[in-house]
């Protein structure tokens, strides 16, 4: 069965999932609405959906230490209340995105925090190298689109795979987490630092190190 854009948005009032959550759910499910639906139920992703309107402002900062003092990160995650933020089930998943951070050193939490003019300048540069492959200028859009994507998803928290289990997103790993304690959860901001960031020295892959640890 096809999956047309009227069927997604259909699941999406229905669930109050993301257009990507309904989209990929369908295509789980033949098209099928009624098990898109409890597929995004059993994934947690429907009742996530449902409290992301709520106010979250307790929570928690937490910090992560690796190497020594090498990498430095810390995060600030929110909940509703602050009986969630006490709770170790939600202590354990702050303390795993700010390992993630360190692993993966992403730049930003979501894509609609990249500045334009960085997006611009990164889109400026795909362009031209794909002129000098000989890229087609009918084409060049369809192609730069991808690559966009691919490159914001790189940077941004939200869209990296969890250090710990690639299967699924950070995004995937809050959405569950959400529907397993019941609240609304936010990762707000973060700051990473790298002993010597800057100043030029040999480079030393930090985050392919803090990854191996983690999984270990």
């Amino acid at each position: 069965m096809a999956i047309t854009a009227g069927l997604v948005k259909e699941l999406r009032e229905k669930t109050g999932a993301g257009m990507m959550d309904c989209k990929k759910a369908l295509a789980e499910n033949g098209g099928d609405l009624e098990k898109a639906s409890d597929w995004l139920r059993a994934k947690g992703i429907a009742k996530a959906a449902k409290k992301a309107g709520r106010v979250a402002a307790e929570g928690l900062v937490s910090s992560y230490i690796h190497g020594g003092g090498r990498v430095g990160v810390l995060v600030e995650v929110n909940s509703e209340t602050d009986f969630v933020a006490r709770n170790e089930s939600f202590q354990a998943f702050v303390a795993d995105i700010a390992m993630h951070i360190a692993a993966m050193a992403p730049q930003f939490v979501n894509v609609d925090e990249i500045p334009a003019d960085v997006r611009d300048k990164e889109k400026a540069v795909l362009k031209a190298k794909a002129l000098e492959e000989g890229k087609k200028e009918e084409f060049l859009d369809k192609i730069l689109d991808g690559q966009l994507q691919k490159w914001a998803a790189s940077l941004c928290l939200m869209d990296q795979k969890y250090v710990k289990n690639p299967d699924i997103t950070v995004e995937q790993y809050l959405k569950e987490t959400i529907a397993s304690i019941g609240e609304n959860l936010v990762i707000r901001r973060f700051v990473r630092f790298e002993l010597g960031e800057g100043i030029e020295k040999k480079q030393e892959d930090f985050a392919a190190e803090v990854a191996s640890q983690m999984k270990g």
